[in-house]
């Protein structure tokens, strides 16, 4: 197994039943659940396949419509009776009759497969994607066989590390686009680094300087720093690096080049494979 360096997040399925009083357990989800909907606002364009209007009980409409959210966001799942609903970057379930709210997974135990995995695997991709190539730092590998996405924090232990080993990555065929989060937020030394960073004329000689402890001209400049910071947010990122692969795959923490490669190797093959699957249904 490939050693990957981070924080373990395990979550459970989590039930909150409206119209009962929050417990201090239940109150983190549901102020998580009112922050997605304020974040749909940044990220409106991330819908997916939604199922019609007509298709959506009354229940579900009127709590849909209640929250300020767009019928749109709203789509059948394979379970019989629970829709999805889509806010800004997270997934949550509801009831037919908009009693319940679930977030967690949900497997498909015939296949095996995570279904809410797969949703998240496209809003990853279409999230980073509104993100233009020239808003981004990126190396690219010679000969080329992957590209991945990391949110970096020039301050970092482990991103330095994972730049430090920017020569062997590329090697491996591995290209990477950066994008800022300094994870101690706007205004504060690493957020103005990064700036610092994007305003100078050889951005990735100014980044390779700074992570390598190098002090840079503070600079201001036009500059994505904040783009880049609130995407991470809407995706929940919250240490670095976090690595989001070509298939959408999230990988949250350093992973040496070689274990890397082989990761992103796999990845793609399954990837082609489960293509090849839906291809013949």
């Amino acid at each position: 197994m490939p050693r990957i360096i981070r924080e373990d997040d395990k979550q459970g399925i989590i039930l909150l039943i409206f119209g009962l009083t929050a417990t201090t357990s239940l109150s983190g989800h549901i102020m998580k659940f009112t922050r997605s909907i304020r974040l749909f606002c940044l990220a409106g364009m991330l819908a997916f396949g939604s199922a019609h209007a007509g298709e959506i009980p009354d229940q579900v409409k009127q709590l849909i419509v209640g929250l300020g959210l767009p019928l749109e966001n709203v789509r059948e799942t394979p379970a019989s009776g629970l829709y999805e609903l889509q806010a800004g970057t997270q997934i949550f379930y509801l009831t037919k009759d908009g009693k319940y709210l679930l977030t967690g997974n949900m497997l498909n135990m015939e296949t095996r497969e995570n279904l809410t995995d797969t949703r998240m695997k496209g809003i990853r991709l279409e999230a980073i994607g509104t993100i233009p190539n020239d808003q981004l730092i990126s190396y690219n590998a010679k000969q080329q066989k992957h590209r991945i996405t990391v949110f970096t924090d020039i301050d970092c232990a482990y991103c330095r590390k994972l730049h430090s080993e920017m020569e062997d990555y590329n090697k491996q065929g591995i290209s990477i686009n950066y994008l800022f989060f300094p994870r101690t937020g706007p205004g504060s030394p690493s957020y103005d680094k990064a700036i610092s960073v994007w305003c100078n004329k050889d951005r990735n000689t100014a980044m390779t300087d700074a992570k390598a402890g190098k002090d840079l001209p503070a600079a201001k400049c036009a500059n994505p720093v904040a783009r880049h910071y609130q995407l991470g947010t809407e995706l929940g990122v919250t240490g670095t690096p976090y690595i989001v692969t070509e298939q959408g795959d999230l990988l949250p923490g350093y992973v040496p080049p070689v274990a890397l490669k082989q990761e992103l190797d796999k990845a793609a093959v399954a990837s082609a494979a489960m293509k090849k699957a839906l291809s013949k249904r």
